[in-house]
């Protein structure tokens, strides 16, 4: 160590390479007892390591530079993975390349680390005066689960020998920090007006986000009841880490709902980003959702009569009504559904949940976008192809109006039984000119029949397959509250609904043909979020494709 040269880490080739990729050896890194790379902010799971290694300070000539050992050992995450490891020995020769390939598991610290160690073999200074501990030429690591890759040039990497322990630990820090700055500059950049937390007030306020304080789960993550310092009751909204939903997503709920103040919209306090936790806090509704009142069960489900519901679908209507036409930032929510939509202590509707949020910006007659939301709320046009206005949100409060009339959610399924489609339902009984029958049992008769006929027309209106024919949410207000006749419907949904059959026979198909060739693997979601990079036919179509249908087409085919 103690040679007198200047102390350099990085030696470069002086003779012609002859391997595959001659470039990637021309230089390399080097130290005299120890070299440590690390790779931060990770996912967790396992990881494929490859370690290239090039001997190009020693000769194949008879000269002084021809004699020396390099002898060093290699430890992935802490554990001794390769002992005495000889370059010129295992590559069988100076100048060519050989690769070391492991299987590392990045865990709770997201953190790989790799270290190469002189251990006291091998030369150390005579003949060469040179440096005869651990040299690297480059790295790769792969996601073993995903195939995501990270290079080397990516990669943080810093010779710890010494005095360099101390820069290595504030590396650590500034590319946590660096993550986490991103996140803040994002939120900055939208010029927020919402309040921040910290991560110790979060954990006081849910006693570090106790089991008995949770309250809901979602595809975003858990929820989960919190009492400030002050008295303040909260709903924490934690984004987890399995989640599909991003930081993108994260962020844009945060912009959405924090520029939006209504009384049919939940409210936002706050939020938290700290480590890698990224938290929402909103206004706690005390009855949870609108759909575990009309579908969950007994104990939780609430005794809603008809004066109620009419005043929660008049309420949806206007939340709705605000976001597309009365705020200045025109907003399609595109996942309008009963979940989404939590009652109050005196069971006011609130929309909640803006992650999948667009603006719609009025120059435009729609957005042309990837499709995301739920399995029957979707409009068509918009599930088909990715076709999006406001229209869509119409169509998911046609379905949710349907659901309050019905108390039934608008898909499910039986062991050994068809599914179930409430809006299909809905359609036959108006055929039948038997509407009144869609009307939820636990009402009885105490309900207005009027006030009934004019909601499930509102909703088979709304749900219409054109987009052309729904009505704007300010309309749909006017009709609930009676200031204006409902139209009558001047289309049949289920000939759209037949096209839209069709089409996903055709994908069922395809997907069924590369099942069989092992080409993709069968994942069809009947329930909860979905997004249209699924490659399954019940995942890029929100119509039920039942069995009579598929019996029937078989035959056609």
């Amino acid at each position: 160590m103690d040679n007198g040269d200047d102390d350099t880490y990085i030696v470069s080739n002086s003779s012609r390479l002859s391997m595959t990729n001659p470039k990637l050896y021309m230089n390399a890194r080097l130290s005299p007892i120890s070299l440590t790379y690390y790779a931060f902010c990770l996912r967790n799971g396992n990881y494929k390591v490859n370690l290239h290694f090039a001997e190009i300070m020693f000769t194949d000539d008879k000269t002084y530079r021809s004699l020396g050992r390099r002898i060093f050992d290699i430890y992935i995450q802490g554990e001794l993975v390769l002992k005495d490891f000889n370059i010129v020995k295992e590559a069988g020769g100076v100048g060519k390349a050989v690769i070391k390939t492991f299987t590392a598991a990045v865990n709770n610290n997201n953190t790989l680390e790799i270290r190469f160690y002189w251990a006291g073999k091998g030369t150390t200074d005579i003949p060469n005066k040179g440096v005869y501990g651990p040299l690297i030429s480059a790295i790769s690591v792969v996601n073993s689960e995903n195939g995501t890759g990270i290079s080397l040039g990516a990669m943080v990497g810093i010779v710890v020998a010494g005095a360099f322990v101390i820069f290595a630990i504030g590396i650590v820090g500034w590319k946590c920090r660096e993550q986490k700055n991103k996140m803040e500059q994002d939120l900055k950049g939208l010029n927020l007006q919402t309040g921040t937390f910290t991560l110790r007030q979060i954990k006081a306020a849910t006693n570090n986000f106790d089991a008995s304080n949770k309250i809901g789960e979602g595809g975003f993550g858990s929820v989960y009841k919190g009492l400030l310092s002050d008295g303040t009751i909260i709903a924490v909204k934690q984004l987890s880490s399995k989640s599909k939903q991003g930081n993108r997503e994260f962020v844009n709920e945060i912009g959405m709902i924090s520029a939006l103040q209504h009384p049919h919209l939940v409210k936002l306090y706050g939020c938290c980003i700290e480590g890698n936790q990224l938290l929402l806090v909103y206004e706690y509704m005390e009855n949870n959702s609108l759909a575990r009142a009309l579908f969950g069960p007994e104990e939780y489900g609430l005794k809603l009569d008809w004066p109620m519901r009419q005043k929660i679908c008049v309420g949806i209507a206007r939340g709705l009504a605000f976001l597309h036409e009365e705020s200045t930032l025109k907003i399609v929510h595109r996942d309008i559904k009963a979940t989404n939509v939590l009652l109050d202590k005196n069971l006011n509707p609130k929309i909640s949940d803006f992650g999948l949020a667009k603006l719609d910006e009025e120059d435009n007659t729609h957005i042309s976008t990837r499709v995301a939301g739920t399995y029957g709320y979707m409009a068509p046009e918009y599930a088909l192809r990715g076709y999006l206005t406001d229209k869509a949100d119409v169509y998911s409060f046609g379905v949710v109006a349907l659901e309050i009339v019905s108390g039934r959610t608008n898909t499910s399924y039986r062991a050994k039984e068809e599914s179930f489609q409430l809006l299909d339902w809905a359609l036959l009984l108006k055929e039948k000119e038997s509407l009144l029958e869609l009307v939820d049992p636990r009402l009885g008769s105490n309900y207005n029949k009027e006030e009934v006929m004019v909601m499930i027309n509102v909703g088979l209106l709304c749900a219409n397959a054109s987009a052309a024919v729904r009505p704007t949410m300010s309309a749909v207000v006017s009709m609930l509250e009676g200031d204006v006749v409902v139209p009558r419907l001047v289309s049949d949904p289920s000939v759209s609904n037949n096209e839209m059959k069709e089409a996903m026979w055709q994908k069922y198909q395809q997907s069924k043909q590369q099942n069989r060739s092992g080409s993709q693997k069968e994942s069809i979601s009947t329930d909860g979020p979905w997004t249209a990079s699924s490659n399954s036919a019940a995942d890029l179509y929100p119509v039920n494709l039942d069995s009579d249908y598929l019996e029937k087409r078989s035959l056609r085919s």
